[in-house]
């Protein structure tokens, strides 16, 4: 793994996975398992991508972000604080990094 975008990446999936333990918000299904999953296919999409996988799997992370970023009024979470701040918080950090690592691509393509 060369970019640190995939590094990133990698460390936002597996904080997403042990995040409602260490947040306090296990208890609650929806919100757990939303993290846990999401965590799973971000740090595996970062992984893959880091080493050689197609541009794709930058792209799903970059609408997995964007689902965690809105994922807290989908699944009805928004009034639990410490998950809905970090489901929009990762998101935002993974959705940009993904997307960076996307226009980095794109550039290269080009030129």
């Amino acid at each position: 793994m060369q970019r640190w975008q995939d590094w990133a990446g990698l460390i936002l999936g597996v904080w997403m996975i042990l995040s409602p333990w260490f947040l306090g918000y296990s208890a609650e299904a929806m919100a757990m398992w939303n993290a846990v999953i999401l965590g799973i296919v971000a740090g595996a999409l970062a992984l893959w991508h880091g080493y050689g996988g197609p541009v794709w799997t930058a792209w799903v992370n970059v609408v997995a972000g964007v689902w965690l970023i809105l994922s807290p009024w989908i699944l009805g979470f928004s009034t639990l604080t410490n998950a809905m701040a970090n489901a929009v918080v990762v998101g935002l950090l993974l959705g940009a990094t993904a997307l960076w690592v996307t226009q980095e691509k794109s550039e290269k393509a080009e030129g």
